[in-house]
């Protein structure tokens, strides 16, 4: 053991990252940052936790999180609380807040106070562009510190979450090319789905299923065939985000295999929920955009896990309120659900059920999206030089239950769902931030993260 200087904090058990799992390792923080890590006998330190028996992960990053959507719910700082409480570190925030979104320097700016303010965990933010600001605000955007650029090719509210023409779209994949940032855009074909939809009102086909039979996988798969188009014309980081069908992961591989720069995401709830289960029990609680499909498809996702075909796994998450949730018309339903403190736990307990190895979990949540948001510098990981941000996970086996929930709102489709481990502790550089059910640090002790430089760009 050769560290340079004398430890701080010392944490023992179970370590697993992207690369090993490593049976009684250790690892060494001082100032905030890993020092060293091993196995066997550990050095001494000022402080140590023994979490023999445990698990300890890098923490997780949530590469999309909506804390702004409704206006005066949540925001940062509370969802930064229940983030802390599943495990998560860095929430990546996307730009769609009410009433406007991120798409100038000055909201961006606005945003990051908010962060410094109120957060009790690190955040990085998306930013996006609309007519309001312009194309000419993407300079602006990037030069405060956006970690990716979020478009959508269907519009979920007008104003706060605009469709994108294609033209338009091409045109800001053709600007952010440079730099290296992704392109991450909703893939919805609108018109289909707006047909779909006045077509079954007007049947007065509404109930709890339909739904998900209106938004069919020709919907999803033709949209994330030209995201990744645009991305393969234009040279941009073209980025697929919560897919739900086995045939996009497919359309992703094609353009992987052919050299372009493509990723693709899927949110937990495709993998541990489905349509005739959850949906049947939970209603419009679990409608999502896209839909919860059936369990015959979320099999075939689990497989694109188990064969290494996905970037990460996101939340998705989104506190409505359930007001927002219960017209007996499924359509005049918001769309989303609360997810952060179910994410790591859930993934985990499908991984350990499908056979799946943690290091799966480690890969999928920490150093994957690192790479992915240009955060890979700090986070996602145990290497030396490392933000010493690290969950604590003790097995256990137990029902969700969304009354004690930290997030803005107490519910979850995750309701009654058994996972197989329990977010114990969470460090954030070194700074204990949720442990024993509770919140321990305070609210601005979260930092805005900017991405590095992209490899061979100046920035």
């Amino acid at each position: 053991m050769n560290l340079s200087q004398r430890p701080e904090l010392v944490v023992k058990g179970n370590l697993v990252d992207a690369e090993r799992v490593t049976p009684d390792g250790w690892l060494a923080i001082a100032g905030g940052k890993i020092i060293g890590s091993g196995s066997g006998k550990a050095p001494e330190a000022e402080q140590v936790i023994d979490a023999h028996g445990k698990w300890i992960l890098p923490g997780v990053i949530d590469g999309q999180v909506h804390s702004g959507s409704q206006a005066n719910q949540e925001g940062l700082g509370w969802a930064s609380r229940a983030a802390a409480a599943g495990g998560i570190t860095v929430m990546v925030d996307m730009p769609y807040d009410d009433p406007e979104p991120v798409a100038s320097r000055a909201l961006l700016e606005a945003k990051i106070a908010e962060v410094e303010r109120d957060c009790h965990v690190d955040v990085a933010l998306f930013g996006t562009l609309n007519p309001t600001y312009g194309f000419d605000a993407a300079a602006g955007l990037i030069e405060g510190g956006v970690c990716a650029f979020k478009f959508s090719t269907f519009e979920a509210t007008p104003g706060r979450f605009p469709r994108v023409d294609e033209d338009d779209l091409m045109h800001a994949f053709q600007l952010i090319a440079p730099t290296g940032l992704a392109c991450a855009v909703h893939n919805q074909m609108q018109e289909l789905t707006r047909k779909n939809i006045q077509r079954m009102i007007e049947a007065g086909d509404t109930g709890w299923d339909a739904f998900m039979r209106a938004h069919t996988p020709l919907i999803e798969n033709l949209a994330t065939a030209l995201i990744y188009e645009m991305g393969a014309e234009s040279g941009a980081r073209a980025h697929a985000v919560h897919v739900s069908t086995s045939r996009g992961f497919e359309l992703y591989r094609m353009y992987q295999q052919a050299g372009y720069p493509v990723s693709i995401e899927t949110c937990v709830q495709y993998l541990m929920l489905n349509h005739e289960q959850h949906t049947r029990q939970f209603g419009a609680k679990t409608k999502h955009y896209p839909p919860i499909r059936p369990q015959a498809e979320t099999e075939l996702l689990w497989s694109h896990i188990a064969q290494g075909n996905c970037t990460f796994v996101s939340s998705d998450h989104v506190s409505w309120g359930l007001e927002r949730k219960g017209d007996a018309n499924v359509f005049k339903n918001a769309s989303g659900g609360p997810g952060l403190e179910t994410l790591l736990p859930a993934l985990w307990t499908g991984c350990e059920q499908h056979g799946i190895a943690p290091t799966t979990v480690a890969q999928l949540l920490c150093r994957n999206p690192a790479r992915h948001f240009l955060l890979d510098d700090r986070k996602g990981g145990f290497d030396i030089g490392m933000d010493a941000d690290f969950v604590i996970l003790k097995p256990e086996h137990y029902r969700f239950d969304p009354a004690n929930s930290l997030s803005a709102v107490k519910w979850s489709a995750f309701e009654g769902m058994e996972f197989s481990v329990r977010v114990e502790t969470t460090y954030c550089r070194g700074q204990a931030v949720f442990t024993d059910g509770h919140i321990v640090n305070s609210p601005g002790t979260g930092q805005f993260l900017r991405p590095h430089a992209a490899k061979g760009e100046g920035q």
